[in-house]
């Protein structure tokens, strides 16, 4: 008798945890006043950033590969360098995904293993220090 490993994709509820996610997430940085920095860096429209987003995530968290099969490998920090993320950024950007976290994945230690390695991404992704232009 085999064994079948479950993704964390699965785990959380698969595709549409993931799209509640996301979109909870960018609903909270386009409306919480403490985001306003990292809101300023994106698009006035935030559906395509919320699309890639959401190809990332189902990707990143076990699920079928659809960022890398739209846009070849992430490259997340090179493709971001456009924007000045700085420490204001990078803390609300953890903030709204916290929180998305929290609101749409029930599972209290899914989201503790999910939180570590998006919180180091989110320091890999700073590309300027305070007070930095």
């Amino acid at each position: 008798m085999t064994e079948e490993t479950i993704t964390l994709y699965q785990a959380i509820g698969g595709d549409a945890t993931v799209r509640k996610l996301t979109h909870r997430f960018y609903e909270l940085m386009d409306t919480l006043p403490e985001a306003k920095n990292c809101r300023a860096i994106h698009p006035a429209s935030l559906s395509g950033s919320e699309a890639k987003l959401y190809d990332y995530l189902t990707g990143y968290l076990g699920g079928p590969p659809l960022y890398v099969e739209k846009y070849g490998h992430p490259r997340l920090r090179s493709r971001h360098f456009g924007a000045a993320i700085g420490p204001a950024e990078r803390d609300e950007w953890m903030l709204c995904f916290r929180r998305a976290m929290e609101e749409t994945i029930e599972n209290p230690k899914l989201r503790d293993i999910i939180w570590p390695p998006i919180e180091r991404l989110a320091f890999h992704m700073q590309n300027k220090d305070e007070g930095q232009g």
